[in-house]
């Protein structure tokens, strides 16, 4: 699944949960304590399905992580000096961006 439909499927997941709980929280006093058990029910569905739909992304991205993290080590064990290069470089920026203020 792609970072892009990962992402936008847990936009949709969450504003389902966002819904289903304003429904909820809005119609509590003119709703019988059958049709709240109902409401409740489906929200609780919504929480579930929202909180395993986070745990998966945050799987997913704590891969993409390592995978990234071992390809920079891997270029980096390849062409050192381009690494030490690079990290000067970050390094000059960033104590330039910090001595402005």
């Amino acid at each position: 699944m792609s970072k892009d439909t990962t992402t936008d499927h847990l936009r949709a997941e969450l504003k389902s949960l966002a819904d289903t709980l304003e429904e909820v929280l809005s119609s509590s006093g003119d709703k019988s304590k059958e049709e709240m058990s109902k409401l409740r029910s489906k929200a609780e569905r919504a929480l579930k399905d929202t909180r395993s739909q986070l745990s998966d992304t945050g799987d997913i991205i704590a891969k993409q992580t390592r995978e990234a993290a071992a390809r920079a080590e891997d270029y980096v064990r390849a062409n050192p000096w381009t690494g030490v290069g690079i990290g000067a470089a970050v390094g000059v920026v960033l104590g330039m961006l910090l001595t402005r203020r």
